[in-house]
C-alpha cells in the first residue's frame, strides 16, 4: 500500500469545523483507519470511529480502484487539538488479535491546532436611510492583515487595514435589506462572525389574483424573503375561517419562506373568494391577500363554440346568397339540347312581334 495523497495540518478556532483527507493505493486495495493523539503527554493513539466525541466526528470511506477516506469533525474544542493519523494496509492479517501482520501499516500524519476563538461584538445601528453594520473583536489580535463583507456568498466590501473594529454601510429600509451578513477578519485562521439584520415576515402573494377552473384543483402560494424564516404559516378565507389539512379538500405545504395552499375539487360557489396567508417568525407577524376566481366547466369551450357559432353564420349567409342568385343565371345551350323554359313576359313580347310581322 502506498499514499496518493496525505492529510495536511490546518489551523482552526473553536467552534468551527476541519476536514482532513487521505488517499491510498495498492494491490488488493488497502482498509483506512484514523487515529488521534492529543497533546497531553500521557495520551496515547486511539483509533477514532464515525460518530464518536458525542457525535462530532464524521468518517466516510470508499473502495473502488482505490482507497479514499475523509474525516472531518464539527464544533471544535481546544481538546481536538492534536495529531491525526492515517494508516493504510492491505495485510491479511492486519486486524488479526493474536497475528502480527507481515506488512506494517503505512502513516501519514497532519496536525490539528485549535485556537481559542476571540470574542467578538456585533452591532447594526439606523440612521435616517443607512444601516450601519460593525463587527468589533474585544481583545488585540494578532496578524490581522484585513477584512471583508460577505452577504449570500457575495463579496461586498474588503480592505487591508489591520484594525481590530470594522464596518460596513447599508442604504436601504430595514426590510428591504434583512438578511445574514458575515464581517470575516483576514488572519491565519480567519476569524468569521455574523451580523443578521432580523425583521417581521414581509408577506407577499406569488400572485394577487388565481383563476381556476371548476373540478379542477386551485394553487395559492404566498412567499417572504425576508430573515429570519417564518416558522409558522397558516390559511384563512373570507366568511370561512382558518383552513386546515384535516378538512380533506385543502392541502397545505410549508417549508421556509414559501407556503402553498392546494384546493382539491374546486366549487364555484364555495371555493371563489379571497385567501389570507400570514407568515409568523420570531419578531412578529404579516400577512397577503389572494384572489380564487372559479369558472365554469364549460368556460374552456366558449372560444371553440365562438368560433363554430361564425362559421355557421357565414355558411348561412353564403347559402342564402347562392340561392337567391341562381334563378336570375341562364345556362349556354352549346350542345343543343332543349331549350330552357322562358318566362311569361318574355313569351308575351314574342307573341306581340309574331303578329306585327303578320300584318
Amino acid at each position: 500500500a502506498g499514499f496518493i495523497k496525505s492529510p495536511l495540518s490546518q489551523k482552526r478556532l473553536t467552534q468551527d469545523s476541519v476536514e482532513l483527507y487521505c488517499e491510498a493505493i495498492g494491490n488488493p486495495i488497502p482498509e483506512i483507519q484514523w487515529w488521534f493523539e492529543g497533546n497531553d503527554p500521557n495520551e496515547t493513539y486511539a483509533q477514532l470511529w464515525d460518530g464518536a466525541r458525542q457525535d462530532r466526528v464524521k468518517i466516510n470511506a470508499t473502495y473502488n480502484l482505490h482507497s479514499t477516506s475523509t474525516i472531518s469533525i464539527a464544533n471544535l474544542t481546544s481538546d481536538d487539538s492534536g495529531m491525526y493519523e492515517c494508516r493504510a494496509s492491505n495485510d491479511p492479517d492486519r486486524n488479526h488479535l493474536s497475528k502480527s501482520p507481515k506488512v506494517k501499516w503505512i502513516r501519514s500524519q497532519a496536525n490539528v491546532f485549535v485556537i481559542e476563538r476571540p470574542e467578538i461584538t456585533t452591532q447594526v445601528s439606523e440612521t435616517g436611510d443607512k444601516l450601519i453594520l460593525s463587527c468589533n473583536i474585544s481583545e488585540p489580535y494578532p496578524s490581522i492583515k484585513g477584512h471583508e463583507w460577505i452577504h449570500g456568498g457575495e463579496v461586498l466590501y474588503q480592505d487591508e487595514t489591520s484594525n481590530s473594529f470594522t464596518s460596513y454601510i447599508i442604504k436601504g429600509k430595514r426590510e428591504e435589506r434583512s438578511g445574514i451578513y458575515e464581517c470575516v477578519y483576514k488572519a491565519n485562521p480567519d476569524i468569521k462572525e455574523q451580523v443578521n439584520i432580523s425583521v417581521a415576515p414581509q408577506v407577499e402573494a406569488k400572485k394577487k389574483s388565481e383563476h381556476g377552473n371548476e373540478g379542477d384543483t386551485g394553487v395559492l402560494i404566498c412567499k417572504s424573503p425576508s430573515f429570519p424564516a417564518v416558522t409558522t404559516w397558516s390559511w384563512s378565507k373570507s366568511g370561512h375561517g382558518l383552513l386546515e389539512n384535516a378538512s380533506g379538500r385543502y392541502i397545505i405545504k410549508s417549508s421556509g419562506n414559501q407556503t402553498e395552499l392546494r384546493i382539491l375539487k374546486l366549487d364555484i360557489e364555495q371555493d371563489a373568494g379571497d385567501y389570507f396567508c400570514n407568515g409568523v417568525n420570531s419578531i412578529g407577524a404579516s400577512n397577503a391577500t389572494v384572489n380564487l376566481r372559479v369558472r365554469s366547466r364549460l368556460a374552456a369551450l366558449w372560444p371553440f363554440l365562438g368560433i363554430v357559432a361564425e362559421v355557421l353564420v357565414l355558411v348561412t349567409i353564403i347559402f342564402i346568397y347562392e340561392k337567391r342568385r341562381k334563378p336570375d343565371e341562364v345556362p349556354d345551350d352549346d350542345d343543343g339540347g332543349s331549350a330552357p323554359l322562358k318566362s311569361n313576359a318574355t313569351n308575351h313580347k314574342d307573341k306581340n312581334v309574331r303578329q306585327r310581322n303578320a300584318n
